[in-house]
């Protein structure tokens, strides 16, 4: 099992978008919907090349950067919540011996302060914004995953909540439950879209996993 971070297991993308909010107000620039394709699902770098796009080139896109990091560290720190059916979920999968990754776009920062609140235990392995070159909505960070966990990426299902981290593990190959907590996701094959990971557990994951793509 491949687990995205922000938005799937912890409540946590309200929270990244106040930082972006509060970030842009700062340089003058007020974020609407129509930035979220910049934003959710989004590594810091990329937000902040968004933000120092939209805001104009007086603010270096590193202090831009820095200060997203710094803002959504210290949201996260103060209130991050699992998501409904998440620790329940991840419990069973330790009972059943499962091995779970961790993979996420948010740097290895802020996966310590929400492993602090989520526990370390449920994991085999972690893959952070910093372990890859590119990440989501490429596929080399579900594919890291899987290669260290010694399985191929088919073998893996991930489980998702944005548009763009379900093209990251459709493109390394992996089925996704796709749980949306923001923007809506489509269905396709190899896609099952559900409410809420209160309605996944292990007869629905093999079942899946055993069906064709």
């Amino acid at each position: 099992m491949l687990f995205d971070m922000d938005g799937t297991l912890v409540d946590t993308e309200h929270l990244w978008w106040q930082a972006v909010t509060e970030v842009a107000e700062g340089l003058g620039y007020r974020v609407t919907d129509a930035d979220l394709p910049e934003v959710l699902g989004r590594p810091v770098a990329h937000t902040a090349g968004h933000l120092r796009r939209a805001a104009g080139p007086g603010v270096p896109q590193a202090r831009i950067a820095g200060d997203l990091d710094a803002a959504f560290v210290a949201k996260v720190t103060a209130e991050v919540r699992p998501r409904p059916g998440a620790l329940r979920l991840l419990a069973e999968l330790r009972a059943a011996a499962v091995p779970v990754a961790l993979v996420t776009a948010s740097p290895r920062r802020v996966v310590e302060v929400v492993l602090r609140t989520l526990g370390e235990r449920w994991f085999t392995l972690t893959v952070a914004a910093e372990d890859t070159v590119r990440t989501k909505p490429a596929p080399d960070p579900y594919l890291t995953a899987a290669e260290r966990l010694g399985v191929a990426p088919g073998d893996c299902v991930a489980v998702e909540d944005s548009p763009l981290g379900v093209d990251s593990a459709r493109a390394a190959g992996c089925p996704v439950v796709a749980v949306p907590s923001t923007v809506a996701i489509a269905r396709a094959p190899g896609i099952m879209v559900l409410p809420s990971l209160e309605q996944v557990d292990l007869v629905l994951l093999s079942a899946f996993a055993a069906a064709p793509a």
